[in-house]
């Protein structure tokens, strides 16, 4: 399995989020009010799973393996795809700041949360979209085979020493609570063994 085909396992379950966070936010633009459970679940899993542990993957190793290689930075793609983390963190910092007030009802805060989450799940979708028909093409069309092993293992260590053992299948879990409770399709085919690293 190549490191990208992991990262775009992971963008199954990502999306699999987005849908129940756009749910979300329509119930909320329709009640008045937040459902504060699935909103801070849902800002968990965006936080820890989709940042921490995808993007923390793509920022320490996939990216910089990728300028070794000659890309720049600076107006290359993984520039943009830099920027794009950092847009998507400021809206989970919107969606955050509004979760108790949007719960107890305040419009300002309804409308806040709600143009933060429509905001993040359209800007995400379009990320996502270019990374799995673009940037990653190029990354493995410029990555020696070495390349990919050591990104392998470097993954695998994100999972076990910077997340800890058992947090992808905890967030794996969390997704398909917030898929069913919300009817939301759960991504097909996606398990801790396709989207985690590769296990020995």
């Amino acid at each position: 399995m190549k490191p990208t085909e992991i990262l775009s396992g992971e963008h199954r379950i990502i999306e699999q989020v987005l849908d129940c966070l756009e749910t979300i936010a329509r119930n909320c633009a329709t009640d008045g009010r937040l459902d504060k459970t699935s909103a801070e679940q849902a800002l968990d899993f965006f936080r820890n799973f989709a940042d921490r542990c995808h993007h923390g993957k793509e920022e320490t190793h996939l990216f910089p393996a990728m300028e070794a290689q000659g890309f720049p930075r600076q107006g290359g793609p993984t520039g943009v795809m830099l920027s794009e983390h950092e847009q998507g963190r400021a809206h989970i910092r919107g969606m955050a700041e509004a979760i108790d007030r949007a719960t107890a009802g305040k419009s300002e805060a309804v409308d806040k949360f709600v143009n933060h989450a429509q905001s993040y799940v359209g800007l995400l979708r379009e990320h996502i979209e270019k990374e799995d028909h673009c940037l990653f093409t190029m990354a493995n069309q410029a990555l020696t085979e070495d390349d990919q092993q050591r990104l392998l293992a470097a993954f695998e260590n994100v999972e076990q020493e910077h997340m800890g053992l058992g947090t992808h299948d905890r967030f794996l879990s969390l997704a398909d609570e917030l898929a069913d409770r919300f009817g939301v399709t759960r991504a097909v085919g996606i398990s801790s063994r396709t989207c985690v690293c590769h296990h020995g």
